[in-house]
């Protein structure tokens, strides 16, 4: 698979909730690092992030393709997240995502780079969660 549809079809995964298409783009030992669910395999944090999505509409920005310090291919995409938590919150943000990627093309590690000034409190508020904190 290639980047661009690498970063398509990770995008309609998060658009329509759909963990088997999103999980099915990384390679085993993965690791997805979200500023709000921390560290977990893919396997975990898509389930979790699904059912905290009551909808997610998303505007495609940027792709930018190079590559580590090791030569290994990185893509990162920016794009616009309009998230809606399940009763209704909205808690939009722009990120950018970090793929890491094996010699498969497939996700080793991703990276979600984003402010959550505004949507931390909305998802916990939402959710009647705390959000995971690097400190804690």
């Amino acid at each position: 698979m290639d980047s661009a549809e690498l970063v398509d079809t990770y995008l309609r995964a998060l658009e329509t909730g759909d963990v088997g298409l999103a999980v099915g783009l990384f390679a085993p030992d993965n690791v997805v690092q979200s500023p709000l669910y921390g560290p977990l395999p893919a396997e975990l944090f898509y389930p979790r992030l699904f059912a905290d999505t009551g909808s997610a509409v998303l505007t495609l920005r940027s792709v930018m393709r190079g590559a580590d310090r090791n030569g290994a291919a990185v893509v990162s995409f920016w794009f616009h997240f309009d998230w809606r938590l399940p009763d209704g919150t909205p808690a939009p943000f722009e990120v950018v995502d970090v793929a890491e990627l094996d010699e498969d093309g497939r996700i080793v590690r991703l990276s979600l780079i984003y402010d959550t000034v505004d949507v931390r409190p909305a998802f916990e508020k939402a959710t009647g969660r705390r959000s995971w904190r690097a400190h804690d």
